[in-house]
């Protein structure tokens, strides 16, 4: 079962979606021109219920099958930018300035679109769909806010499935998992607090780069020494802040980075263990160390049979030997994590071919794909919930 062919016919609409909205990007929460064009296309489209400021500004469209009464299943997609300056010089490059999608939630949108508008017009499924358009992926937590905001109850959601490109595999290939799929992203802060000095005169301080650079030693052995070492786990100092000349020893110095966990509540001992290493290793050089851990995304944890239908779904659409149920985890992370923890449900990979990578100034999401994560959008709720005789 190929993409469809319905869906294939939308393929310039959906291409001529997508680029406008990369021309358009909006950041975080703010997604008041998204969020207006998603509306009017779900309008145009015949859902007929739709309802926006979910999670301050997601949007809901309800379309309800011809095949009876039955359950409730949502569909995901992130719908933000990111605040990134696009390099290439594009016909629907982002009018913008410093912002852009560098992540190609302006193709997952669009897919959902595509797929919105095929299952509008055939309802060929019993119960009903809920697509789900979400701000403030990059970050903000909008599928918490979501979440928060009875989103599962209000529309009695059962399950839920999202995609995600993947820049560099193979075009069209269909990927996912059982279990954690995704990291759990959490970040540190630490400051040192020492004395300064003459940088000719050290003795007189407590130096806070000393201290610093034998702190971001220590959090390195919790990885090598301290866990597990089946325990899939990366911690990255990412900034080290301190000094103001090349003759002084500064007062303070500042330490930041990130937790990344793939075994629920493992990044609570890791937050424990650095904390005693800033602490101590501070104070065994006279100085102290204020520390702070803030919880971020948690862990993307598939449902396994969920993660199988929809392994299987993807077969039927791309063929078995371009879709996997097995793939290795990846150690980003992803807020559709706070979805799965209310509802049983799936994450996958899309494969979009060569290009630059998530992120990257240069990156831009391949419109061929569209139809094929269009076409398993509509596959999940059709195979899911088929329409009764």
């Amino acid at each position: 079962m190929p993409v469809i062919n319905r869906i294939a016919d939308y393929f310039d609409d959906m291409k001529a979606w997508r680029r406008h909205l990369h021309a358009h990007p909006e950041l975080d929460f703010d997604m008041v021109e998204t969020a207006k064009f998603v509306v009017e296309k779900l309008r145009e489209f015949g859902v007929e219920q739709i309802e926006t400021g979910i999670g301050k500004s997601g949007v809901v469209g309800i379309i309800k099958g011809n095949g009876g009464d039955g359950p409730v299943i949502g569909l995901r997609a992130d719908m933000d930018a990111l605040p990134i300056t696009e390099v290439r010089d594009l016909l629907y490059k982002s009018t913008n300035e410093g912002v852009m999608h560098a992540c190609g939630h302006d193709g997952h949108t669009t897919m959902l679109l595509g797929a919105a508008r095929y299952l509008a017009e055939t309802r060929n499924f019993s119960g009903s769909v809920a697509v789900v358009f979400q701000p403030a992926e990059e970050g903000g937590g909008g599928g918490r806010a979501m979440c928060e905001d009875g989103m599962m109850d209000r529309f009695e959601i059962e399950q839920i499935y999202a995609v995600h490109n993947w820049p560099n595999a193979d075009v069209g290939r269909i990927e996912t998992r059982p279990g954690p799929i995704m990291a759990a992203a959490d970040t540190f802060d630490v400051t040192v607090r020492g004395k300064g000095s003459h940088a000719a005169m050290p003795h007189h301080s407590i130096d806070p780069v000393l201290v610093a650079v034998q702190i971001v030693q220590g959090f390195q052995a919790i990885k090598s020494r301290m866990t597990d070492p089946l325990d899939n786990l990366v911690i990255s100092v990412t900034q080290i802040h301190t000094g103001t000349a090349s003759n002084i020893v500064p007062e303070d110095a500042y330490i930041n980075g990130t937790v990344r966990t793939l075994k629920p509540g493992l990044n609570k001992e890791v937050h424990a263990q650095l904390k005693l290493i800033a602490e101590q290793t501070a104070a065994a050089f006279g100085a102290t160390a204020d520390f702070s851990f803030d919880y971020g995304y948690p862990v993307t944890v598939n449902d396994p049979e969920a993660a199988a239908f929809a392994s299987a779904v993807a077969a039927e659409i791309v063929g078995a030997d371009m879709s996997a149920g097995t793939r290795d985890p990846v150690m980003g992370s992803e807020d559709f994590s706070f979805m799965l923890e209310e509802r049983k449900g799936a994450y996958l990979f899309l494969g979009q071919g060569n290009s630059a990578g998530l992120h990257h100034p240069e990156y831009d999401f391949n419109d061929d794909v569209s139809p094929i994560g269009a076409s398993f959008f509509a596959r999940i709720v059709e195979t899911a919930q088929p329409a009764k005789s």
